[in-house]
């Protein structure tokens, strides 16, 4: 089979080179995209939007770009997509961040954290995660309830569905680590920085692109 073609979003403040060089250690044909032709020009089979700062600059890049409606319209054809930190608070209505108005895909706000004194923000480290959705194809592979991954983040998505929510975190309190629908996915860790457990969420991601003709569900 060859290698899906996985399109990743330069939106000018994410970590473009960690997740370029995960999704190539796991044998994804990487392209940068900067505008929305770029996507179509490289007949990519599945769209990744990282992100790090702040979530009022990530959506201003992508409006900016046209990307935005891109993204719109990548997840509602349900072709495969995986957004990573601020590619997945920028998919939600609203953020507290700024007062942000987010792409609205899905219904739900971002919040900021509001936790006792010893629980330090950010939220920074390596935490384990429990998968809800069982048999979600970006999870294969990985144990339900033992794994770790890293975050570093301040803010945390708090969908108005809870069927959207594919993992689940604790930091003084559970919060949304992961949602899936359909072919749509994404983390709030980063699986770029999450060692050899974050390259399976990588090569599964792969794997449902290469898949993409596929019904899910």
């Amino acid at each position: 089979m060859p290698a899906p073609i996985i399109a990743v979003i330069d939106n000018g403040i994410c970590n473009l080179r960690s997740v370029t060089k995960a999704l190539e250690a796991v044998g994804a044909d990487v392209r940068i995209v900067h505008a929305p032709v770029d996507v179509s020009a490289v007949g990519a089979a599945g769209l990744v939007l990282p992100g790090v700062g702040a979530l009022e600059d990530c959506v201003a890049s992508l409006k900016t770009s046209g990307l935005a409606d891109t993204v719109c319209a990548w997840i509602a054809e349900d072709r495969p997509f995986l957004g990573v930190c601020l590619g997945m608070q920028a998919l939600f209505d609203f953020s507290e961040e700024g007062d942000t108005e987010g792409l609205g895909i899905f219904p739900g706000k971002v919040v900021r954290f509001r936790r006792p004194p010893e629980f330090k923000i950010p939220h920074m480290g390596w935490n384990t995660v429990r998968f809800t959705q069982l048999g979600s194809p970006l999870a294969a592979g990985l144990s339900v309830d033992t794994e770790t991954f890293y975050f570093v983040h301040s803010f945390y998505c708090v969908p108005t569905d809870p069927k959207l929510v594919l993992a689940e975190c604790n930091y003084g309190g559970a919060f949304t680590a992961a949602i899936a629908c359909g072919r749509c996915f994404a983390t709030q860790f980063h699986p770029e920085k999450s060692q050899s457990k974050g390259l399976k969420i990588y090569k599964n991601f792969a794997s449902v692109a290469a898949l993409q003709d596929t019904p899910v569900g």
